[in-house]
C-alpha cells in the first residue's frame, strides 16, 4: 500500500487551524478536513460501533499496563498541515495521555479505521496516505461485510513512507483467534467483531 505523495492536489480554504476551531456536530457526526476541504461523515451505525468497540477493548488489554501506550476512540489527529488534512480515526493508540482534543500526528501510533460499505474507495486511499505522509506506524483497517455479518481486518506497517501488508495469516478450522501486529502485539478474536 503506497502513500500518493503528490501535493499537486488543489488545496481547499481551511486549513488544520480552522478545523481545530471549528463548530463540530454534535450528533455523533464527524467533521474531518482532507485537503482543506471539511468532510462530513453522519454517526457510525451499529455494526460499524460494534467492531470498533471491540477493536478498542482489545488495545486497551494489549496496552494495560504500559504507561506510554493510550487507546483512545474518535480523537482528532492534525495530520498535515501542508496537505491540510485532519482526521478522526475510529479508534488509536496514542503515545501521550489523551488529554486534549486533537493530537498531534507524531503522538498517534496505530490508526484504525472501520471501512463500511458507504466509505468511498477515494476516501479510503485518502485517509490511507494522510496517514502515511504523516509517518504514522501502524493502521488497521477492517472491512465490515452488511451480507455475510462478517469483518475482516489488515494490518499494516509503515516501511519506508509506504504501507506493507502484516497481517497473520487466517485463523484455521472454526478458530478465529489472532494476534494483530503493532506497537505491542495485540490478540483479537475476529468473531468479536460482528454482533
Amino acid at each position: 500500500m503506497t502513500a500518493a505523495t503528490d501535493l499537486a492536489h488543489p488545496l481547499g480554504p481551511y486549513t488544520v487551524e480552522a478545523w481545530r476551531a471549528a463548530e463540530h456536530p454534535d450528533d455523533g457526526s464527524r467533521l474531518e478536513l482532507i485537503w482543506g476541504y471539511y468532510h462530513v461523515s453522519p454517526p457510525p451505525g451499529g455494526p460499524h460501533q460494534y467492531a470498533l468497540g471491540a477493536l478498542y477493548r482489545a488495545l486497551w488489554r494489549a496496552a494495560e499496563g504500559n504507561d506510554r501506550l493510550h487507546a483512545v476512540t474518535g480523537v482528532g489527529v492534525e495530520i498535515s498541515t501542508a496537505i491540510r488534512t485532519a482526521l478522526i480515526p475510529d479508534v488509536a493508540l496514542l503515545n501521550t495521555p489523551p488529554t486534549t482534543t486533537s493530537f498531534p500526528a507524531s503522538a498517534l501510533v496505530l490508526a484504525v479505521e472501520v471501512w463500511s460499505p458507504g466509505n468511498s474507495a477515494h476516501e479510503r486511499e485518502t485517509k490511507v496516505a494522510g496517514y502515511a505522509i504523516a509517518g504514522v506506524p501502524y493502521l488497521w483497517t477492517v472491512e465490515m461485510h452488511a451480507v455475510r455479518r462478517a469483518a475482516a481486518v489488515r494490518a499494516y506497517e509503515l516501511v519506508g513512507g509506504s504501507y506493507r501488508d502484516r497481517t497473520p495469516a487466517p485463523p484455521r478450522g472454526s478458530d478465529s483467534q489472532t494476534v494483530l501486529p503493532g506497537p505491542v502485539p495485540v490478540p483479537i478474536d475476529l468473531a468479536d467483531l460482528v454482533p
